[in-house]
């Protein structure tokens, strides 16, 4: 999600605009000056679509010089609605995303899934994975220095996928924190804040279902 304000100027006649594109050919045309400006310089970016059936024209200039890309828009994929909204959330943690990184680094990896146990008592935030190497558990105090705002309702104990939750440690590399919520379903949200180097804010958020009921047996 990037806000108006991230751009100089942002003006979208309709009142909403969908279509897709290739992700590998934007981010070609986004880097055809290189991945890093010289020292000074910085690049600027234009983007125009003038409605369905026109490419994605895009306007790069660098140190005087005007790289123009168009890119074919295709009909867009139907959005899977996971019917996840503030007011049904049971439990909100917002992490500095350092925590979340340091999981990921000490829990065994090889595990099909990651455990996740929010709490209003101990042990309030706790990952778990069950790899080759045995059980491994990350307990977060609510008082813990990482922890920017703990809201939890009712204990919840759910697993989710490790290959599902791997792409977002992508964006969790770039991100200064993170929204971690469920719903009533057990339904996850990762909300990713990522700042700029001008300060400004955008955010990527990734939904992921539960893996399977936990029985009492199991926890």
């Amino acid at each position: 999600l990037l806000q108006a304000e991230v751009f100089q100027e942002f003006a979208v006649q309709e009142e909403s605009v969908m279509f897709r594109i290739n992700l590998s050919v934007l981010l070609d045309c986004l880097t055809i000056f290189g991945t890093s400006s010289l020292p000074g310089t910085s690049t600027a970016l234009r983007m125009c679509y003038r409605g369905y059936g026109y490419p994605l024209m895009l306007f790069l200039e660098e140190g005087g010089v005007v790289t123009v890309c168009k890119i074919n828009t295709q009909e867009p994929d139907e959005l899977l609605d996971f019917d996840f909204c503030s007011t049904k959330v049971v439990n909100k943690i917002i992490l500095q995303s350092e925590g979340l990184r340091e999981a990921f680094a000490e829990l065994d990896m090889t595990s099909e899934v990651l455990q996740i146990t929010m709490s209003p008592d101990k042990p309030y935030f706790r990952l778990s994975t069950f790899g080759n190497a045995g059980s491994a558990h990350l307990d977060y105090p609510r008082d813990s220095d990482l922890m920017e705002a703990f809201h939890c309702n009712q204990t919840q104990t759910n697993r989710y996928k490790i290959s599902l939750l791997k792409p977002s440690t992508k964006a969790l590399a770039l991100s200064c924190k993170v929204s971690i919520r469920t719903d009533a379903q057990g339904l996850l949200s990762l909300q990713y804040m990522i700042r700029n180097e001008d300060g400004q804010i955008c955010f990527v958020e990734y939904y992921c279902c539960p893996d399977e009921d936990i029985t009492e047996a199991e926890l």
